[in-house]
């Protein structure tokens, strides 16, 4: 696997516990908040895993504001990007992890190579603009209603994801 990075937003501690997973089950040791992405950081990594909560009516997670911005403003082309998020899909199940549509956005648009889209299956929620045909855009996780599925749902992204690590 070429040399992989996570960036995470969290507030409450889920999307970081979420990030801490994955990077356990891909045996990554490069994990920060996305409060600390620069354009050198995104510079040093082939690959990145970029994850948020979603608060509001789909707002990103605080700290990925100006890391939007440094994504944006970079030349991603060549790099490999997954998103990840997590949501409210009972309470806000019509911008039910809206955060990683920006994320993913922002990466598309600076010439990533998007990969990790999972499907709507099993999923309970009313709308999403992270929902792109038929597909979450990457791995959708709700800790606050279906925390029981997320050591599965981990696991199966991250064996999908990897050989194209």
């Amino acid at each position: 696997m070429k040399k992989t990075a996570i960036f995470y937003g969290s507030t409450s501690g889920n999307c970081e516990g979420i990030a801490n997973k994955i990077a356990e089950a891909l045996g990554v040791s490069n994990v920060f908040s996305a409060s600390e992405l620069d354009a050198a950081k995104l510079e040093a990594f082939d690959n990145l895993l970029l994850g948020s909560s979603t608060w509001g009516s789909g707002d990103l997670q605080d700290d990925w504001y100006d890391g939007v911005d440094v994504i944006k403003r970079s030349d991603l082309s060549g790099k490999t990007v997954a998103v990840f998020g997590c949501g409210d899909s009972c309470g806000f199940s019509t911008t039910y992890c809206d955060a990683m549509a920006t994320l993913y956005d922002a990466a598309k648009s600076a010439g990533a190579d998007m990969i990790g889209a999972v499907s709507t299956e099993g999923y309970t929620f009313d709308e999403s603009t992270a929902v792109v045909d038929g597909k979450f855009v990457g791995l959708a996780l709700d800790e606050d209603n279906e925390s029981d599925k997320t050591d599965d749902r981990i696991a199966a992204w991250v064996e999908d994801i990897r050989p194209q690590l």
